[in-house]
């Protein structure tokens, strides 16, 4: 078996608040392992640190705790929780995407431009990289009218469409997934899934969040349950 892409052992996150001297958990000792061409999904309880992870991976978080061992395109390893700045700015730019539930983008920069800037970086002909990123719209029945305007003003589901296409028109090597068909309506969230296949059967290595079960177990070939923190825990059960 080949090594794995990701392999997460004991992640940790806390937040400390400084005028109240106190830690807040947000994750604790998440250990798992991602492969080329499978999808490990991520469940639990509100509380228990999913999306933390995620951005600890992404390092959007600077982790508390653990490693996070990444293999590159070229076999090197390397742990992301120490990785520097550089590193994870190229290795965002060249083989980990993330689509989060929200889209950052520029003000006023048209939505195919907003799609195809992945493929921009990367060196792509403007020509191709839009074509590809009309592709994709397309293919997520985004109307074509709504393409040259910015996306600030669209609906939730469509700015999450636009989101989407941007974080798969590159094909990343890991694309982490945060709870990417939340907001659409069935028809685009099957499209969605659809996507989400494909790129499983060219190789690409994913982590996900989901908010439907049923998506999860069409789509997961792992799944790994996270459980509160022991502070968030005890305090749920004070709650309760």
């Amino acid at each position: 078996m080949t090594p794995p892409i990701l392999q997460v052992e004991g992640y940790g996150k806390y937040f400390q608040l400084h005028e109240q001297n106190k830690l807040i958990p947000s994750a604790h000792d998440v250990s798992f392992t991602v492969r080329a061409g499978e999808l490990t999904a991520l469940i639990g309880p509100t509380g228990a640190g999913k999306s933390s992870v995620l951005k600890g991976i992404y390092r959007t978080y600077l982790p508390s705790a653990g490693r996070i061992l990444y293999r590159d395109a070229m076999g090197h390893e390397l742990d992301l929780a120490r990785a520097s700045e550089h590193q994870i700015l190229d290795l965002r730019r060249r083989e980990i995407g993330f689509v989060t539930q929200f889209l950052h983008c520029l003000p006023r920069q048209p939505t195919l431009d907003v799609v195809a800037q992945p493929l921009f970086g990367l060196g792509v002909a403007r020509p191709e990289a839009r074509q590809r990123a009309a592709d994709l719209l397309s293919a997520m029945s985004l109307p074509e009218r709504l393409w040259s305007v910015s996306p600030a003003t669209f609906s939730g589901g469509e700015r999450q469409r636009v989101n989407l296409a941007r974080g798969f028109i590159a094909r990343p090597r890991l694309l982490l997934l945060d709870e990417p068909t939340a907001s659409l309506d069935p028809a685009t969230a099957e499209c969605v899934i659809r996507l989400i296949e494909g790129l499983k059967a060219e190789g690409t290595a994913m982590l996900a969040i989901f908010h439907h079960p049923e998506t999860t177990r069409r789509l997961a070939d792992q799944v790994v349950e996270l459980a509160p923190p022991p502070a968030v825990e005890a305090m749920l059960k004070e709650i309760a």
